[in-house]
């Protein structure tokens, strides 16, 4: 029998909300199953193919990893179970300590993972955000809605604003001329564990930025802010 495939950024996040949900202590088993039957739901013909697939009992000994990371679990004298794998840890560092932001993230992941099952990974296009491969696509489809770009491009010109990245200031026709003229790239301002399916796109989430910085926000995890970026790029100006 194949062996099953790692546990995705995705399942971790999912897998520790139920841990953090409660508080340490093995869940009851409907409330494993449940999570069981999301991690399946969303790995698709993965798990189709594969009866064992994040069934209960792997569903456990992920929460049993957690365990063994967790300070509070530790410090009572108990191991929980080593031998996890390094995203255990990652996961927990992000959100561990902030139990509202882990619950939003998973309940998003979850609520979006089936409507943008059709969506194409950009892996050329940066590091996956500290959310998981879902709301990273999630994110980049809605950078990628050219009727709201031209809608947010339309309203800084009704404003008489300039079309140039908020971060570096760069401007395509200043440079180019005509050719230049209304090139820009927009950026999702949104918290990915905000996102959800019912929400409708707003100008004011979106930021104008040229391919450079746009490139540079998405380069590693944890994604940059756009203040992040411009204060990398203040530092590191030798003028």
């Amino acid at each position: 029998m194949a062996r099953n495939p790692p546990w995705s950024r995705d399942e971790l996040i999912i897998a520790l909300d139920l841990y953090m949900r409660n508080e340490g202590k093995l869940p009851p088993q409907a409330a494993v199953d449940e999570v069981s039957r999301l991690l399946r739901s969303i790995a698709g013909r993965t798990a189709d193919s594969n009866d064992n697939y994040r069934n209960r009992n792997a569903v456990l000994m992920k929460l049993g990893n957690f365990q063994a990371i967790d300070p509070s679990f530790v410090a009572t004298g108990r191991s929980g179970l080593s031998r996890g794998a390094r995203g255990d840890k990652e996961v927990w560092d992000d959100f561990a300590s902030d139990p509202n932001r882990l619950s939003e993230t998973a309940h998003a992941i979850v609520t979006l993972a089936c409507v943008f099952d059709n969506l194409k990974d950009n892996v050329d296009e940066g590091a996956e955000a500290s959310e998981g491969r879902v709301l990273t696509r999630v994110h980049r489809y809605r950078e990628r809605n050219a009727k709201l770009r031209s809608k947010k491009i339309a309203s800084i010109i009704a404003r008489g604003g300039t079309i140039a990245c908020e971060i570096c200031n760069f401007d395509f026709e200043e440079t180019y001329g005509d050719h230049g003229r209304g090139f820009i790239e927009v950026h999702h301002l949104l918290p990915l564990h905000e996102l959800t399916e019912a929400r409708a796109n707003r100008l004011e989430d979106l930021a104008l930025v040229c391919a450079n910085c746009h490139r540079m926000l998405h380069a590693s995890r944890p994604w940059l802010t756009l203040e992040g970026l411009k204060y990398l790029i203040k530092i590191n100006d030798p003028a």
